[in-house]
């Protein structure tokens, strides 16, 4: 019997979900149970993702995929109108939900923790895989202790749906749980510009940058008496991502319910 993390990815002709592809079938602790994707033609999933045929053919049915594979882990990175009823309906089938998805309302997330706990599995959702932007997140998180001035710049292609990034809102809800809320800047000031400032979360702002080449970056700007801070994270492609999905798959075979946050596994 193979002791090997069985995975489905759903969104496997995406992006991401091609990277995930490629890292299940290259990393010997895992194995492709299915791949779903919404115009799948009838191809192969190695092939799809750029490596030799794997004997799996990609499938349109999430649901199928889940009652026929016996898998065990899900690994979501398709869209938020999706991302939600794929994860329900993993964990209807006992299969743990990795999910890159963002978008999730905390009512959402409370619900799916429950479905979780009554079915007796782990689940997560990560606004960011990267290891070196929880890091980011964290340091974020403990200069705001010190800092408690701020703001936070996202950059990413002009193509992305959401703005700001699931990674910005959930830095800013980690700085807000280690700072007391504080409306930063003259109390007079005008936007004569309407949204010059940024979006407003707890006291400080979130700017969102969008343009064609650009991949993924985050920087958190600290401002103090005679001195600034900068923490910035960027990402180059990716694979960079997939350490940290790996290590996700991994650690939502360990627990029950639903984690919300890569930053939980970094000590």
């Amino acid at each position: 019997m193979s002791n090997k993390i069985r995975v489905i990815v759903a969104g496997a002709g995406g992006r991401m979900g091609k990277e995930v592809v490629k890292l299940v079938l290259q990393d010997d602790a895992l194995e492709l149970a299915a791949a779903v994707d919404r115009s799948p033609q009838e191809q192969d999933a190695g092939r799809l993702a750029g490596l030799p045929d794997a004997g799996i053919v990609v499938s349109e049915d999430l649901e199928e995929a889940l009652a026929s594979s016996t898998a065990d882990v899900l690994v979501d990175f398709t869209t938020p109108q999706s991302a939600y009823r794929n994860t329900a309906l993993a964990i209807k089938y006992g299969v743990r939900p990795v999910i890159g998805t963002t978008g999730f309302t905390p009512e959402q997330i409370a619900e799916l923790d429950k479905q979780c706990l009554d079915q007796g599995i782990g689940g997560l959702i990560a606004p960011n895989f990267s290891i070196g932007v929880i890091l980011m997140m964290k340091f974020a998180a403990q200069a705001a202790k010190y800092f408690p001035h701020l703001e936070i710049i996202e950059y990413h292609g002009d193509q992305k749906l959401d703005a700001p990034s699931g990674t910005a809102i959930k830095t800013a809800e980690l700085i807000s749980e280690a700072r007391q809320e504080l409306r930063q800047g003259n109390p007079q000031e005008e936007e004569t510009i309407e949204g010059a400032r940024g979006g407003y979360y707890n006291g400080f702002r979130i700017h969102s940058v969008r343009l064609p080449g650009v991949f993924a970056q985050q920087e958190v700007i600290f401002g103090g008496f005679g001195q600034s801070l900068k923490i910035r994270a960027d990402s180059y492609e990716r694979a960079g991502y997939m350490p940290g999905v790996k290590l996700g798959i991994q650690k939502v075979m360990e627990y029950t319910g639903m984690i919300y946050g890569f930053e939980h596994f970094i000590e």
